[in-house]
Parts: C-alpha cells; sequence; structure tokens
C-alpha cells in the first residue's frame, strides 16, 4: 500500500515456481522445503531467523516478514515501511485455497520504530 495510491492493497499472484530472488524451494523425499529470502536493505537487520518449512503435497505456508526502509535523501530521508505475505501451496491448489487457514505459519514481524 502507498499514500500515493490511497493505500490501497497491492496483490501479486502467480502460479509455477516463485522467483529465487524471494524464495528458495527445494525438493527432497516428496516434500518442499520452503525458505522466505529477507531483502537485505530492509530493518531491522535479521541475525536469527526462523528455519525452513517442510511441506507436504497438498500443504501450504503463510510466511509474512515486514521492513522499514530508509528513502532517498532527495525526499528527506523520510521512512518506507514494506510488508510481504508469501502464500505458497505444494502441488495443485484450488482457487480459494490461501483464505482457509494454513497448515504452517512463519511471522517474522518484527517492532519497527
Amino acid at each position: 500500500m502507498s499514500e500515493v495510491d490511497g493505500f490501497a492493497p497491492r496483490e501479486r499472484w502467480r502460479a509455477g515456481e516463485p522467483d529465487v530472488a524471494d524464495v528458495a524451494v527445494g525438493e527432497a523425499q516428496g516434500r518442499l522445503r520452503v525458505e522466505v529470502v529477507v531483502s537485505a536493505l530492509g530493518m531491522p537487520r535479521r541475525c536469527r531467523r526462523p528455519p525452513a518449512v517442510w511441506l507436504e503435497r497438498g500443504e501450504w505456508v503463510r510466511w509474512q516478514v515486514n521492513y522499514r526502509l530508509a528513502g532517498p535523501a532527495s525526499r528527506g530521508g523520510a521512512w518506507r515501511y514494506w510488508l510481504d505475505t508469501l502464500s505458497l501451496a505444494y502441488g495443485p491448489a484450488a482457487t480459494d485455497a490461501f483464505v482457509g487457514t494454513q497448515t504452517r505459519h512463519v511471522d517474522e514481524r518484527a517492532p519497527l520504530r
């Protein structure tokens, strides 16, 4: 969301494999290992992170992580806040799959001053 567009939520939906810059995934023994790649630019620094999650076919994870970023000096260095929510299913998923309760939930949201 952004003040410029009246704080309207922005979403991005995509089928297929996630972008490797955003999510690390790998299959082993019929399960999927999922780990969100955090931005090196955002604060707070995350020295200790939750471990990757393993999904069985038909399961899904919701992973949330937030950041505070310094804006460009040309705009007064104002802070921007950012929340990423990844909803990822392993295997075929119904169109309303992410409406219900997730199989795994990782909450990496941190206090942002």
